[in-house]
């Protein structure tokens, strides 16, 4: 394995990391600042106000892309198993 191979491989798995977390990420930051607007609009400080929406917010879009993302991850995850030889042969 070359240095070249490994950055590039660690590239591409920050690729998906991020391709697989953020849009959960991003639809609870924009469904926590609407709430934060609408509470400081209103006045009222409830803490179950900002919690219950974003675990929804997550549910939906882990349904929404949940097959999405699993088959990224899986692709992802048989390359990286069928280049185990590879990085084997060049351990030696």
């Amino acid at each position: 394995m070359t240095a070249t191979m490994a950055v590039d491989l660690m590239r591409q798995a920050m690729i998906v990391g991020l391709t697989l977390a953020l849009p959960p990420l991003l639809a609870v930051l924009l469904v926590g600042l609407v709430i934060g607007i609408l509470q400081a609009a209103t006045g009222i400080q409830e803490f179950t106000l900002t919690f219950v929406p974003k675990v929804l917010t997550v549910l939906a879009i882990a349904l929404l892309l949940g097959a999405l993302g699993l088959s990224l991850a899986t692709e992802f995850m048989a390359k990286m198993l069928s280049l185990i030889p590879q990085i084997a042969a060049g351990v030696r």
